[in-house]
């Protein structure tokens, strides 16, 4: 296989677009430190925030909604959408890209249609059943699909011939060892490193129902022994806390450093987005998922495998109140036997070489 020189990796608005692309990033850089990498996005997205940070190029491009349904009128019709594919075929030939790589979201199209102008390979990354709709549009025009899950092909016909190569993670992740970690973790949060950890975590924007769920059922957490480290999502009003519990409930806006929390925790609540279920999976942490409800439940799909294997537990966000909490979290988490086992049926759903798996399915397409 030839090296590469050039690659531009589109994909934005979401965390769970950005961090594998962050991800794959990396990958790249490390078997090659003067590979070309160039990241395409939106000046509204959160990738202003989470890749300039990282030393990659970021060139902002115009990018447009799209309608939920997908069909070639969608191509043929909007101007806007090939004003945005110019935008990003000058990036493409400026930095003279070997190859693009989407990860999905809305910046994602018109890289996908500036590639396929040129005949230029593409490959497409998806963690999702049903695929973004981005990623759909994508999908008309190369036959290079690699999927996050095994369940992925199984479930949507337009993945049925992708390549599971697993969701890529940051290394700080990917090389995780929590039990290792757990006292300096603990410690740089200020819970006690005898007492069982809670770790709650709503995703990038934060789930209100699962912060007044957990807040509800705090007094009782923490008669028994409970601390709780809360992450609350940096979009949502905080909620209250009592503040004369007898061990330590630390909550805070957002956390950079999920490593940290997944190693600091004998037991995640969390929501059912692909990178978390990808994450805890990967390094064995028992998680209780609440899928988002107000969508095509493809959280639900994203969790069920993991908890199918024993790796977890599934409740529906309606059913997710301080006494469910009180109920199914105590008797688990002072169960470390039980945990263990969790844990050791998620590490072996999960998968920690996502990136370099990438990485060889793109080497592949280039030099085919």
């Amino acid at each position: 296989m030839g090296p590469l020189r050039s690659v531009v990796l589109a994909g934005g608005g979401t965390g769970g677009h950005i961090y594998p692309l962050l991800a794959f990033a990396d990958c790249l850089r490390r078997h090659d430190p003067g590979v070309r990498i160039t990241c395409l996005g939106t000046p509204k997205g959160m990738e202003n925030e989470l890749i300039p940070p990282q030393g990659y190029d970021l060139r902002q491009i115009p990018a447009y909604q799209l309608p939920r349904s997908v069909n070639m009128n969608l191509v043929r019709t909007p101007g806007r959408m090939w004003t945005a594919a110019r935008a990003a075929g000058k990036v493409i030939d400026e930095v003279r890209a070997d190859a693009v790589v989407g990860f999905g979201g809305y910046v994602s199209v018109p890289a996908y249609l500036a590639a396929w102008r040129r005949e230029l390979p593409m490959v497409i990354h998806e963690v999702n059943v049903p695929p973004g709709v981005a990623n759909r549009l994508g999908m008309k025009f190369t036959k290079n699909i690699a999927v996050g899950f095994p369940h992925q092909p199984s479930q949507a016909e337009s993945l049925r011939d992708a390549t599971v190569v697993g969701v890529p993670l940051r290394r700080s992740i990917a090389s995780l060892d929590r039990y290792a970690l757990r006292n300096a973790a603990r410690a740089r949060f200020g819970l006690r490193p005898d007492l069982p950890v809670l770790f709650v975590a709503g995703g990038s924007s934060g789930a209100r129902s699962i912060n007044l769920a957990v807040s509800g059922a705090a007094k009782e957490l923490a008669r028994n022994g409970v601390q709780v480290l809360h992450v609350m999502g940096a979009r949502n009003e905080p909620v209250p806390i009592p503040t004369d519990l007898p061990v330590p409930y630390v909550t805070l806006p957002y956390l950079s450093e999920m490593e940290l929390g997944y190693a600091a925790a004998d037991l995640m609540l969390a929501r059912g987005g692909a990178m978390t279920v990808a994450e805890v999976a990967a390094i064995g942490l028992p998680t209780i998922f609440v899928p988002y409800p107000h969508s095509n439940q493809e959280q639900k799909r994203n969790a069920l495998p993991v908890v199918e294997a024993g790796g977890g537990l599934l409740v529906d966000d309606a059913e997710l109140t301080p006494d469910w909490l009180e109920r199914a979290v105590i008797p688990l988490i002072r169960d470390p036997q039980r945990l263990y086992a969790m844990g050791a049926a998620a590490s072996a759903y999960g998968r920690r070489d996502g990136d370099e798996a990438l990485r060889s399915f793109v080497l592949e397409a280039v030099n085919r």
